[in-house]
């Protein structure tokens, strides 16, 4: 066993796939493969169950992931303090993505590491923004993207990006003219459609909730569904409409397919936040991963094209 099988087997277990893990890890995938299952031959022990989605922990899996992370903090840690001696972003880092940035991100901030930061090694998970400010918290991520936080003690959170929520819609015809910059529907009129939306944990979904409320308005929530993707495919095959960001729709690649309203009187807001932990010094790694995240973030498309 070596730091290196751990390594791998960690970034394979916090993606649930072998694929997503090769890309990030800049590896070939049966190099991976091979890498974990010599890991599982010296341990005598199955440690994730292949299967067509991906892959999940085994028991045995599940306690050697929670030990193989506190050991490559701890490298991680002891590489920091080394390379803050001389101001070197060297060590291992950690960043959260909610999944509709996760899907934009991961491939520009593994080439951003590749070129910018070689002596330092990427873990990317993705979830929802309430997981990844516990994952914050307990020190399972270094630093994470979140949608309209909460305000907590234990985490020092920065805005990085602000977006108008939209009504979004197959485009039927004519009616593509609808997507054009600056088309606008008023929030009292969206209790007319059918919408798909997420789960009610979502934070578009609670700030949506909370906007009908102030409103009165009783909207009409025809499905629920928690992947940005799914509901985007649902639109376009015409059952019902959505209420997202433009990047959002920009960066789904069926953008074509679609027509977006800003909805307004009044505005919906969401605020996507960088988050680390307030108690943690900032290592010269978490400095400039932090830099390149805003970076990209502020180069994600904003808006439909014309």
């Amino acid at each position: 066993m070596n730091l290196k099988q751990l390594e791998y087997f960690v970034q394979v277990a916090e993606l649930g796939s072998f694929s997503k893990a090769a890309v990030v890890l800049d590896i070939a995938q049966p190099a991976l493969s091979r890498q974990v299952r010599a890991l599982e031959i010296e341990l005598h022990e199955t440690l994730l169950l292949r299967n067509g989605r991906g892959v999940t922990l085994t028991e045995a899996g599940q306690r050697l992931f929670e030990h193989s992370v506190g050991i490559l903090q701890q490298v991680a840690l002891a590489l920091e303090d080394l390379g803050e001696r001389r101001d070197a972003p060297v060590g291992r880092i950690t960043i959260g993505l909610p999944p509709s940035m996760s899907r934009q991100l991961t491939l520009p901030l593994v080439e951003g590491f590749r070129h910018q930061l070689p002596q330092a090694r990427l873990a990317i998970v993705e979830g929802l923004s309430t997981h990844i400010a516990e994952w914050i918290t307990t020190g399972h991520v270094d630093m994470g993207l979140m949608y309209n936080p909460d305000a907590q003690p234990s985490l020092a959170i920065r805005p990085v990006l602000e977006e108008r929520l939209c009504l979004v819609e197959a485009v039927r015809g004519s009616q593509g003219v609808t997507g054009k910059a600056g088309a606008t529907l008023p929030l009292r009129e969206l209790s007319r459609y059918a919408l798909i939306v997420p789960e009610r944990q979502h934070v578009i979904r609670r700030l949506l909730d909370a906007q009908a409320t102030l409103a009165g308005l009783q909207l009409d929530i025809a499905w629920e569904v928690s992947s940005v993707p799914a509901i985007i495919d649902l639109v376009c095959a015409g059952h019902g409409h959505a209420v997202l960001t433009a990047s959002a729709v920009a960066a789904s690649g069926r953008a074509g397919e679609l027509a977006v309203r800003t909805l307004v009187d009044p505005s919906l807001v969401s605020v996507l936040c960088l988050a680390t932990a307030a108690h943690r010094r900032p290592t010269p790694l978490m400095r400039h991963a932090a830099a390149m995240l805003t970076e990209l973030v502020g180069r994600l498309p904003q808006a439909m094209p014309d």
